[in-house]
């Protein structure tokens, strides 16, 4: 939509963005605004409702060239991530007017909302930052000669206040990371390989100053006994890698670490468990858990800087096949001592998972541990898409990601551990087996498997994002296609702690 984004201390917007609640008129201090009475007068036509997401144009409107009057939908109930919704659709109607620069004077109309429903100036240009950096995304390195390129603007963000214009720079800060998991979830297989994603995280850790970046790869996986990278990857002449990002802060080094776990499966046929039909397409996205974390990282150096350390460890192979394929029967020893039967191929994320699971716990001493994965079909078939599953037994790990969740707008439900549940994971000749032999209770299995990585005392949550990842429709912000889910809610978790 936009070539760049970024707030104005300079100059006159040409588009004037005023907010209005279901059923309301301007209220009093968005009145204010309007010395020549158009906007007030256009609150009168059918199609301003005030609905969230509504967009009344009105042109030539107090000195603009055109002013927008955007829906915040009911004040009844109001959040600030509705804003969000509000930041994107202006967007689009910005992007289609071709218009430069925008002020957007949104806070006059929250100026008397209840105590409880109350959003501050940092706050509410937050979202629109989010709003407005998320829907300016888009994936056109790979158009070639036959496409024709439409030209975007340059956007220069005008507002209320200075807190306000600060908010639109944390949010574009946060949508940006957001964006580098879209970008690197939409590269294909043949450029995005295991070592090229290390390469880019190299990049990331330069650039930001503030990471380190180190690469286990080859005889580094043996040495460090791998075993799950080492066999899932082994049959790809594209050879895995585990990637490890260390954000060091300026304050607060000798706290504990938080570490996320990423599945950055590059790409994944099945193996000899090959998928079937149309099952392999759109398997360039089985690496959208490594995305999230990876644009995580990207705002944790870049946006909030908290004072502790974070570590990230990006578990990334290509499943492939080849005479040096790994096989259902196979029998796997992890370096914790777990024996893991393999009776299915196309369930290799949770192998290599157990070797972040097991090096987090064994290595990096963390204050706790999330991983985040596409691994199960079962997660879609229960939540679809609108909740990533979520298994945590820690209560306080657990508020935290739920407050995240709710702030970030990236949702995740509770689903339960349980001995009964491990117990189907168990094997006839191995410890446990890889994938049960019985459909009920998928993504359980997926999260059971992993519970065998976690040492007893680390807190530890796993997220299933199968369902979460892509967006099939448009939607107020984004586009369809990757969502980046789990950039914005790992980076606001990491804040919290």
């Amino acid at each position: 939509m936009f070539e760049s984004i970024k707030v104005a201390s300079r100059g006159k917007a040409s588009v004037l963005v005023v907010g209005q609640f279901k059923g309301e008129k301007l209220n009093t201090e968005t009145k204010a605004l309007d010395g020549d009475g158009s906007l007030a007068k256009a609150t009168g036509r059918k199609d301003a409702s005030g609905n969230l997401g509504s967009v009344v144009e009105v042109f030539d409107s107090n000195g603009f060239e055109r002013a927008l009057i955007v829906g915040l939908g009911s004040r009844d109930g109001f959040e600030a991530g509705d804003l969000r919704k509000a930041g994107g659709v202006v967007g689009r109607a910005i992007a289609k007017a071709q218009a430069s620069s925008v002020d957007f004077q949104i806070m006059p109309a929250l100026a008397k909302l209840k105590k409880a429903d109350a959003v501050d100036a940092f706050a509410a240009g937050a979202m629109v930052g989010e709003g407005l950096g998320m829907l300016s995304w888009s994936f056109d390195s790979l158009r070639g000669s036959a496409t024709e390129l439409k030209p975007q603007c340059k956007l220069a963000v005008h507002s209320c206040c200075a807190k306000f214009n600060d908010g639109v720079d944390r949010g574009l800060g946060f949508a940006q990371g957001t964006n580098i998991a879209r970008t690197l979830s939409q590269t294909p297989p043949n450029i995005a390989t295991p070592m090229w994603i290390a390469n880019e995280a190299k990049k990331m850790a330069r650039k930001s100053g503030n990471m380190k970046c180190t690469i286990f790869s080859g005889k580094k996986l043996e040495d460090e006994r791998l075993t799950g990278l080492i066999n899932v990857g082994k049959a790809s002449e594209n050879q895995p890698c585990m990637i490890r990002l260390e954000y060091t802060p300026a304050r607060g080094k000798s706290k504990k670490p938080i570490v996320l776990v990423g599945k950055t499966m590059s790409y994944d046929s099945g193996g000899l468990s090959i998928k079937v039909g149309g099952g392999m397409v759109g398997m360039k996205r089985d690496k959208d858990g490594g995305c999230g974390v990876f644009g995580a990282m990207h705002i944790i150096a870049n946006v909030i800087k908290p004072n502790r350390p974070v570590v990230a460890l990006l578990m990334s192979a290509e499943n492939s096949i080849s005479d040096e394929a790994y096989r259902p029967d196979d029998v796997l020893t992890f370096r914790n001592g777990v024996t893991v039967e393999v009776t299915n191929t196309d369930a290799e994320g949770r192998l290599v998972l157990a070797d972040g699971l097991c090096w987090a716990c064994e290595k990096e001493n963390p204050e706790y541990v999330v991983d985040v994965a596409t691994l199960t079909g079962g997660v879609v078939v229960a939540l679809g898409s609108v909740f990533a599953g979520m298994w945590c037994d820690d209560d306080d790990v657990r508020a935290k990601l739920e407050e995240a969740a709710d702030a970030t707008d990236e949702a995740l439900w509770r689903l339960p551990h349980h001995a009964k549940y491990n117990a189907m994971m168990k094997s006839p000749i191995a410890d446990i087996v890889n994938s049960a032999p019985v459909r009920e209770a998928h993504p359980i299995q997926g999260a059971a498997f992993l519970t065998h990585f976690v040492e007893d005392g680390v807190k530890w949550a796993h997220l299933d994002i199968a369902g979460t990842h892509a967006l099939k429709k448009d939607n107020e912000f984004m586009c369809a296609g990757p969502s980046g889910f789990g950039a914005r809610l790992l980076a606001d978790l990491v804040e919290r702690s």
